[in-house]
């Protein structure tokens, strides 16, 4: 069995989650009392606000680097991000540590691929629907991605830092995320990715006809078979 390291604490909500579907869908396949090996480092996400708040990407780009090296140093196999908007220095920090990194893209793309759909809808961070290192991944599987408006992009963005990542979940922003949702569908959408590992704890289900993609659970899954052997990460 490898051991992933997880880079987590952004924030600690969905970290919490990842280390209990890792745990209960390795045990779902080595069964009795076999569970996950696992290395954490929970970053203090109020560093990373305070960064944020000046566009200090390198600053928090110089976080996540310490994070994965001294994972890699205690002895992880590979590198997971417990977050989307992480994901925007994956790149570079592949030409940084010498273990794979277990990328949530690339996860999330297999599972629409296998489900046949083209054309998506995103929901995350402003990061992670403004640029491009998570669109160009979807797009690499031939899956057209389209995001809400500004105005409704900057209401998500609040409803995730000013909420979510404090481990509260309100109806009124589940309401107003369904209706970004259905924006989307309207636009051709035929799924919603929950492209923060946050919004699945908030909207668990919505219309039967249009699948949810809960990034943070497709992206343990990916965790569990590669520490299994059985997922490879994507080579460049």
């Amino acid at each position: 069995m490898k051991i992933p390291g997880l880079v987590g604490g952004t924030g600690w909500v969905s970290t919490a989650e990842y280390y209990r579907l890792i745990n209960e869908k390795s045990n779902q396949r080595l069964g009795d009392l076999r569970f996950a090996k696992l290395l954490l480092y929970s970053l203090n996400y109020g560093d990373i606000e305070t960064l944020n708040r000046t566009g200090n990407r390198e600053g928090v780009y110089r976080l996540v680097e310490e994070a994965a090296l001294k994972l890699e140093k205690g002895g992880a196999d590979g590198i997971v991000l417990c977050a989307n908007t992480l994901h925007q220095f994956s790149d570079r920090l592949e030409s940084i540590v010498t273990v794979p990194i277990i990328h949530i893209a690339d996860a999330v793309g297999r599972v629409m691929k296998e489900s046949g759909i083209k054309k998506c809808g995103l929901l995350g961070t402003k990061q992670t629907m403004e640029m491009d290192f998570y669109i160009k991944r979807l797009k690499q599987k031939g899956i057209e991605v389209i995001v809400p408006a500004e105005k409704d992009r900057n209401e998500i963005q609040r409803i995730i830092s000013g909420e979510l990542l404090k481990n509260e979940f309100k109806k009124e922003s589940r309401v107003f995320l369904e209706e970004v949702m259905g924006k989307l569908v309207s636009r051709g959408a035929r799924g919603i990715v929950l492209g923060c590992t946050e919004i699945p704890l908030l909207i668990k289900k919505w219309k039967p006809e249009i699948p949810l993609f809960n990034t943070l659970e497709i992206h343990a899954q990916a965790v569990v078979d590669f520490a299994l052997e059985e997922y490879t990460p994507l080579k460049k």
